[in-house]
């Protein structure tokens, strides 16, 4: 599991929040490494321990630099890579919704959902002590962000925002977590429509071994 300080280490497993991640390398357009690992075996194991202790993926290793949890791996990525035009620079004004909405979806809506499909949602009356409030009000809210997408998250410039909140609908909408919201589906379309997107998908799917 060694690694050139430039290249990027990417540990992964088709069938996991990987596939986030696996998007935002096809969009980056950078060459990487893939590292598959098993659950319960390889992923638990050792090697991989000594990189991320939780023993989860996705990770990347990258100049030395170890990154875990999805939306941090492509706010990193995005700022690693300018050259891309992922991520708004520090001094424009886009650079705080940007930033906004990544973490709103890394983390009252993915609460709320786990929360929800887990039958552990906050009851009313103690909204307030967690950071989602309710699942509706969460939802409400990234149907409206979804909404007005024109077409992207920051107008007609796409991001890594994209990619990691279009990802959280694109899974609640697959597995149905989220409740079917027209905005939720054209946002959804335009998606799956890039490039990127279908690359990655192809390339996760690949590696998913075949049901006996």
């Amino acid at each position: 599991m060694g690694s050139t300080a430039e290249e990027i280490v990417f540990y992964t497993n088709p069938m996991s929040r990987g596939r986030i991640v696996r998007w935002m390398l096809e969009e980056l357009g950078q060459p990487y490494r893939t590292e598959v690992l098993v659950y319960g075996q390889s992923m638990k194991g050792p090697e991989f321990l000594a990189i991320n202790p939780m023993g989860k993926v996705p990770t990347i290793v990258h100049r030395g630099v170890v990154v875990t949890e999805a939306a941090a791996i492509c706010t990193y990525l995005a700022d690693a890579f300018p050259a891309a035009g992922l991520a708004p620079a520090v001094d424009d004004p886009l650079r705080g919704s940007y930033l906004r909405w990544l973490f709103f979806a890394a983390g009252p809506v993915e609460a709320a959902v786990s929360a929800k499909a887990l039958g552990l949602l906050a009851p009313l009356e103690k909204a307030g002590t967690v950071g989602y409030g309710s699942f509706e009000q969460t939802i409400d809210t990234l149907e409206q962000l979804a909404a007005s997408a024109s077409p992207w998250l920051l107008g007609e410039r796409f991001s890594a925002a994209d990619v990691y909140v279009g990802s959280q609908i694109l899974w609640g909408q697959m597995f149905k977590s989220m409740p079917p919201r027209d905005a939720f589906a054209a946002y959804g379309e335009r998606l799956r429509a890039r490039p990127a997107w279908q690359r990655a998908s192809a390339l996760d799917d690949a590696l998913i071994p075949p049901r006996s």
